[in-house]
């Protein structure tokens, strides 16, 4: 089934409106000001736990290392447990702030004239901590200390040091830090509006819509819980952030392999589904391991960041590359539901590998950023695929209902048929036999009668004559079965027919148009199926006007051959076309309908169907398809 072009515009459009969303958040995050950035500062490690202040004044010029804004940042030392930091302020006005990107480390302070004037607070922190400290106009030209400990191996500042006006920098502090935030809501929030509907849909109907439920779910917690902004909400707690940043990344892949392989399959030797089962045993393995870890008060961190940083950034490379080319070959082979799944996904995954081989390159320090923007996009290409899905379903059911219709009509069709059939074999062959005798005592007394008393009888005989054609009708429809099965040229079939009504439809003004395709046979009875298309070309010729044209076509397609009767006379309506074959249904004044229902009879018998088309005063059209004679 093929995706009507006005769906798959709106499934591009709302991807490329999404994508556009990318600057406009980079244009958030990134709000220009007022503000100077300092051009350098300097960085010493240590291998003791405790800020001494005093120590690092004094500390010598040959002890400090210089570090460049966006440059390479100097390795930490193995055995340093923490870092000091240090800068001059510029000259400053009254109500100004110092804004700091990123700080890597647990806890983190911040001195002046060897005062504290900054405290985290906290002893967590995995994504980096935005520092910012209001300042007065005193404080310019001096150097300010920061000390950081513990928690990552890249302790030190990445990204930039602002300093300017209070207001200007408490707005973009706020920005970058909400940014996660509103996105990672946002998802939390489609992801419970789906669950909720999905509650109230019949079961099954839902199918594999949990499994986008629970992505969309932990992308949006991935996204909230990766926002450095986090801790400072959470304060004391932020180490839950951590553990629901993890165990998100735990559902969240293994789902992901699991909803492609509902829509798209298990793949070649079920590669798919293998590959699935590993990353539920591995989660499994990563959600245990920092349970015990946890337990352990994180005396086994470092095999537990090897095992769920390292290893599961290869793992999820690996997953990234697997299913974007299986995704290509399916939409290689016209599957819609695959290009919507590909053109989301490879913007994802370009952004998401891009940045993983960057941050493996960087030897851990490169901070992921575009990802969250490829998931944003990617749900949406997840969210347009379950809608063409629920599309799909309501098709099936009508179309289920078209055809239930259509059963319903022919069974009670053929009910009637077969009442007609019983009557007909039972009184037929009694009622004909003293219309026999009847006619033949008629005709006697019509010979021996004076003429207005031959006249009347004549009549009678007349009228008996009809009564016989209507039974005999009724007994061909009775036993339509081909007593003499033989091999019928189709065309020369058709030839004899329209020879034989060519002179009738002379006299109601029309023609006959044969256009045949020669070697055409099938198998059956030549007298029962001239009987068929004579029944139809009378038809036909009936309908007539001035200008009459009627084609008759045969051809053949596939195993079966076509053979097509279109007339230009009046034509009928929906309700016409609905009742064509009833007993005793007929457009005509003296008409009975039998003619017609011998007609598909016939047809039946001989293993084919019928279909008409027609319109109002735009003629008709009898479409016949009969099997074409199977050679031995």
């Amino acid at each position: 089934m093929k995706l009507p072009k006005l769906n798959i515009a709106a499934a591009f459009l709302l991807i490329l409106l999404l994508t556009a969303m990318v600057p406009f958040g980079t244009a958030i995050v990134s709000a220009e000001s007022s503000d100077s950035t300092l051009p350098n500062w300097e960085i010493k490690f240590e291998r003791i736990e405790i800020d001494h202040i005093e120590e690092a004044v004094a500390a010598l010029d040959e002890e400090w290392t210089r570090v460049m804004p966006h440059g390479k940042s100097p390795e930490t030392p193995s055995g340093a447990t923490s870092a000091w930091l240090r800068f001059t302020l510029p000259q400053i006005s009254d109500k100004s702030a110092l804004f700091i990107d990123k700080v890597y480390g647990n806890n983190v302070k911040a001195y002046l004239n060897n005062e504290l004037i900054y405290d985290s607070g906290k002893d967590f922190n995995f994504n980096g901590s935005k520092v910012f400290i209001p300042l007065s106009k005193s404080v310019g030209g001096q150097q300010l200390y920061l000390w950081t400990h513990g928690g990552s191996k890249d302790l030190g500042i990445h990204g930039e040091i602002r300093v300017g006006q209070y207001d200007e920098l408490l707005s973009v502090y706020v920005k970058q830090g909400l940014m996660d935030l509103i996105i990672g809501t946002t998802l939390i929030f489609i992801a419970v509006v789906l669950l909720i509907c999905s509650l109230f849909m019949r079961k099954g109907y839902f199918s594999g819509g949990y499994l986008l439920v629970l992505i969309i779910l932990s992308i949006g917690v991935l996204v909230v819980t990766y926002s450095s902004f986090l801790p400072t909400i959470l304060g004391d707690y932020g180490e839950i952030v951590l553990v629901f940043f993890d165990v998100a990344l735990y559902t969240l892949l293994p789902s992901f392999t699991f909803y492609f392989e509902k829509i798209f399959g298990p793949g070649k030797k079920r590669i798919v589904t293998r590959f699935r089962k590993f990353q539920i045993v591995y989660s499994v393995f990563c959600f245990s391991l920092m349970v015990i870890n946890i337990l352990l008060s994180y005396q086994v961190d470092d095999f537990y960041r090897l095992m769920t940083t390292s290893v599961l950034g290869i793992l999820m490379i690996v997953q990234i590359i697997l299913l974007i080319s299986l995704a290509f070959i399916h939409a290689n082979r016209g599957n819609v539901d695959a290009v919507i799944f590909t053109s989301g996904f490879s913007i994802f995954a370009f952004m998401s590998l891009s940045e993983l081989v960057m941050f493996y390159a960087s030897g851990q320090s490169y901070q992921l950023y575009w990802w969250k923007w490829g998931m944003v996009i990617f749900v949406i290409a997840l969210i347009v695929i379950l809608g063409r899905r629920f599309t799909r379903n309501h098709e099936q059911l009508i179309e289920y209902s078209h055809q239930l219709e259509k059963f319903n009509n022919d069974l009670q069709r053929s009910e009637k048929m077969e009442i007609i059939s019983e009557l007909a074999a039972s009184v037929a062959h009694e009622v004909r036999n003293p219309l026999q005798v009847t006619r033949g005592f008629l005709q006697i007394l019509g010979e021996r009668s004076d003429q207005k008393e031959r006249e009347y009888l004549q009549m009678a005989v007349t009228e008996l004559d009809r009564a016989t054609l209507i039974i005999t009708d009724f007994l061909t429809f009775a036993k339509p079965g081909l007593e003499t099965v033989e091999q019928l040229d189709v065309s020369e079939e058709l030839r004899h027919v329209t020879g034989i009504l060519s002179p009738l439809a002379n006299l109601q003004g029309g023609v006959i148009e044969l256009n045949l395709q020669p070697g055409l046979y099938v198998t059956g009875s030549s007298a029962k199926f001239k009987q068929a298309f004579i029944n139809i070309l009378k038809n036909s010729i009936e309908a007539l006007k001035d200008n009459g044209l009627i084609k008759v076509t045969a051809w053949k397609s596939g195993k079966h051959i076509i053979i097509s009767v279109h007339d230009n006379g009046e034509g009928m309506n929906r309700n016409e076309l609905a009742r064509l074959g009833e007993p005793y249904y007929s457009n005509k004044t003296k008409g009975t309908g039998l003619g017609l229902m011998v007609t598909f009879r016939i047809i039946e018998a001989m293993e084919g169907c019928t279909e008409f088309r027609s319109e109002k005063g735009e003629g008709t059209e009898i479409i016949v398809k009969i099997p074409e004679l199977r050679r031995i």
